[in-house]
């Protein structure tokens, strides 16, 4: 029997600006999104995604024994929606490996600097204080490593920076380009067209 369209999960803490680029670009086509979690209650992503007749649950902190727990819950919660990728959408909270384990290779992470220079948060704000010419967008897979933002790269972009650009500024540039690179992420992965170098499971391979 052909193969359905991809089932994703979304987590996000925030404005969910990434999850409607998603919703308008992919949901319904090449992937369906069956469930956005978050950990905030008041999170403008839960809105977004009831309007589009998303299944959502919020999953604070402070109702389970710890992070590991709630991580479980989520995972156990995505499990009963079918998902078999999750994307994180601007979601701030560490995953633990409890839940990387359980979707082991099948999580997917925006980060806005070219990976693996400025990981972890205020990153454009530790671009800007290095100096550096150019910024950019990376979307990469997160692993049970250890490491934050250190999974193998999928998608990267990069812009140049202009002489005393603000990191309010330098935000508003890459947003439209996470915009394109989240749903094209999963667009490849639904595709197949996204494998693991052999010889380096660091590298990511991307066919056409």
């Amino acid at each position: 029997m052909p193969k359905g369209p991809l089932r994703v999960g979304v987590l996000a803490s925030g404005s969910g600006t990434n999850l409607q680029a998603l919703i308008d670009a992919v949901h319904g086509n090449e992937a369906v999104i069956v469930a956005v979690a978050s950990d905030r209650a008041a999170a403008p992503a839960l809105e977004r995604a009831r309007e589009a007749g998303i299944q959502t649950e919020v999953f604070p902190l402070a109702a389970h024994a710890d992070r590991s727990a709630r991580d479980m819950a989520i995972a156990d919660w995505m499990a009963e929606h079918d998902a078999e990728l999750i994307v994180l959408a601007g979601y701030m909270a560490l995953l633990t490996s409890a839940f990387l384990r359980r979707f082991e290779g099948a999580v997917v992470n925006v980060h806005p600097s070219l990976l693996p220079a400025f990981p972890g948060m205020r990153a454009i704000e530790q671009a800007l204080d290095y100096g550096v010419k150019l910024v950019g967008v990376t979307v990469h897979f997160v692993e049970d490593d250890g490491g934050v933002d250190t999974g193998p790269v999928i998608l990267q972009r990069a812009v140049e920076l202009g002489d005393g650009d603000s990191a309010e500024e330098v935000h508003e540039r890459l947003r439209p380009i996470e915009h394109e690179l989240v749903p094209e992420a999963v667009r490849l992965i639904a595709r197949g067209a996204v494998s693991r170098d052999p010889a380096n499971l660091r590298r990511t391979r991307v066919s056409s």
